[in-house]
């Protein structure tokens, strides 16, 4: 098995052919360049671990090559060889982004130990990247609430498939959370050391997309400049997330699903396919069926991505993990603004669980932040949760029953939430014998072992 994958540049023949020679012999794939724009095309449509570049090469000096590398791959470690040994050249190539340099003529045993060293920096700075992502993604975990036997479910779900590699359809109204759980999904399986690239497809021109997409080379178009590596290259070996992939052109979806049927694509004006190696998830707020049978998205392709669906729940449908969220994002905005709240008054938290939510998770989040930098008490009161907004004129009546069922199910949620799952503190609150109270959490499905703290 290869160590990594190096790219030498050198316009000297001889020298080239015996560098080669001497990484291979130490267990490294190569690619040797002569010329500069050989390399480039070569970074372009492979993912590299290692450059080793010439600091005199025939059409420019390696500086600026190397340069040109970094805009394309930025924390690819590069060695620069130079013939004169100057302290000015070494101190150049340093400040312009070099790893190190190395004076010819140089032996094998200095050449391993600078590349070896090289990696090893650059495995420990994507190792610091990925525990500080996966810490980051922990925070964002506290979005993931799994109260409700919805979102249990999905969690479920989720849980299973995040080990394969099988395309995920992610459905959901806006705010539910479609990118919070396809990050999941990435930190969970074997590509977690991998990058995570997420575009939404709605927010980029056809044109524009599609270069982003699948990248391009110099002069393909008006204003492309410089080749440019596209998103599912530089997702390689990880994960992509395409949200709102409803709104995919036609012309686009036909080559997307070439990436998913053959692993390859062309950049545009290209004339070489680029291999890849990607886990792809998906997400949309649309009827896909719907717009297949408007001829508005491809039936093959839906039937590509739609290998495990996953449909996220909004948040009227998932009422008990309303308190949990609300507190989480308490928790989270104290920090942020420096407050003590300490949470919510009880016409406050009824006011949250009788709204109907029509920006879901997200739009509660924004709910709870405005509140906390509003709040001059250690508690929310009502007036700081959604003012100006009927928390029920845009709910649609009811039957009594069922309206009944829903407050008393919101009621008992919330009095479990304030005894933390405390039946004999609940049925005292609430002026209830115990097996009423019981009586009715078998009513509506409530386990109060999962409000205990």
């Amino acid at each position: 098995m290869s160590k990594g994958k190096l790219l030498v540049v050198d316009d000297d023949p001889n020298l080239l052919k015996i560098i080669a020679m001497r990484l291979e012999s130490m267990g490294y794939e190569v690619i040797a360049c002569r010329r500069e724009e050989e390399a480039k095309q070569w970074l372009a449509k492979q993912s590299l671990d290692l450059a080793v570049v010439d600091l005199q090469l025939e059409q420019q000096d390696g500086i600026s090559l190397m340069e040109e590398f970094h805009l394309t791959c930025p924390h690819l470690p590069v060695i620069i060889l130079t013939a004169y040994g100057s302290i000015e050249n070494a101190v150049e190539a340093m400040k312009r982004g070099a790893y190190t340099y190395l004076t010819k003529p140089f032996d094998a045993r200095e050449l391993a130990f600078h590349v070896e060293r090289a990696l090893e920096n650059r495995r420990l700075v994507s190792e610091v990247t990925r525990l500080k992502e996966m810490l980051a993604e922990r925070y964002e975990f506290a979005n993931i609430i799994a109260r409700s036997e919805s979102m249990k479910k999905v969690l479920e779900i989720v849980t299973r498939i995040a080990g394969n590699d099988s395309t995920v359809n992610l459905q959901g109204e806006s705010g539910t959370g479609k990118e919070v759980i396809a990050k999941a999904i990435h930190l969970s399986s074997g590509r977690r050391g991998k990058p995570f690239v997420a575009i939404n497809c709605a927010a980029l021109p056809e044109t524009l997309l599609e270069s982003e997409l699948f990248g391009h080379e110099k002069g393909a178009f008006t204003g492309a400049i410089r080749t440019s590596r596209g998103l599912f290259s530089q997702a390689h070996q990880g994960t992509i997330l395409l949200d709102e992939i409803g709104d995919m052109p036609l012309s686009i979806q036909a080559k997307f699903l070439r990436v998913l049927q053959e692993r390859q694509f062309h950049p545009l004006g290209g004339d070489r396919p680029v291999e890849v190696d990607v886990r792809v998830i998906v997400a949309t707020n649309k009827d896909l069926e719907a717009l297949v049978r408007q001829s508005e998205f491809r039936e093959d392709l839906y039937y590509r991505i739609n290998v495990i669906p996953v449909r996220l729940p909004p948040l009227r449908e998932r009422k008990e993990d309303i308190p949990l969220l609300a507190e989480t994002f308490l928790k989270k905005f104290n920090r942020q603004m420096n407050k003590q709240v300490q949470g919510f008054a009880p016409a406050a938290m009824q006011r949250l669980l009788l709204y109907h939510w029509p920006g879901n998770v997200r739009e509660l989040e924004n709910t709870i932040e405005y509140a906390v930098a509003m709040a001059m008490h250690d508690v929310i009161n009502e007036g700081l949760i959604l003012p100006g907004k009927s928390h029920d004129a845009q709910e649609t009546i009811r039957p009594l029953k069922e309206a009944k069922d829903a407050f008393e199910k919101d009621y008992l949620l919330r009095l479990l939430d304030l005894s933390e799952g405390n039946i004999s503190h609940a049925a005292s609150l609430a002026g209830k014998y115990r097996a009423d109270l019981y009586h009715l959490l078998k009513k509506h499905g409530i386990d109060p072992g999962d409000f205990k703290k």
